[in-house]
């Protein structure tokens, strides 16, 4: 989970800096990773179709930890709202306003405390996004 609190951090980051298109783009990842990290945690294998494409992997999310597992739908559609975000920010020549990106840093933030929460509980009784031995020094 820690690259997905480094993503997240970055992601803080980058909307204080004014970055809008780079705060979305690390807010997915960070996003991503936590899913990724959740069906890993879950005993989800992620065969080579699943694990490639990012469609695939937000698919299985789906699939494996919303439709028969513990996530909650709303959690799906912020993992999927994200990804359509960042690929405007990434992707076309369209602005995000600057109030989507900060709704969607503040929902990346939510989403990997929650997968954390819900997937690694013994990392996550001290309230925060990570500790300090998460992190390369």
């Amino acid at each position: 989970m820690a690259k997905a609190e480094r993503a997240a951090a970055s992601a803080r980051a980058l909307l204080d800096l004014g970055d809008v298109d780079g705060a979305c783009n690390r807010a997915y990842y960070a996003m991503f990773d936590a899913a990724r990290t959740a069906l890993l945690a879950s005993g989800v294998p992620l065969a080579s179709n699943i694990g490639r494409t990012h469609r695939g992997l937000i698919s299985a999310f789906g699939n494996y930890l919303i439709k028969n597992g513990p996530v909650s739908k709303e959690m799906g559609r912020l993992l999927n709202r994200a990804e359509e975000l960042r690929l405007v920010a990434d992707y076309t020549g369209d602005a995000v306003e600057l109030s989507d990106a900060r709704e969607m840093v503040e929902q990346a933030e939510t989403f990997v405390a929650a997968m954390r929460a819900e997937f690694m509980p013994e990392d996550s009784d001290d309230g925060t996004m990570g500790s300090s031995h998460d992190y390369p020094s």
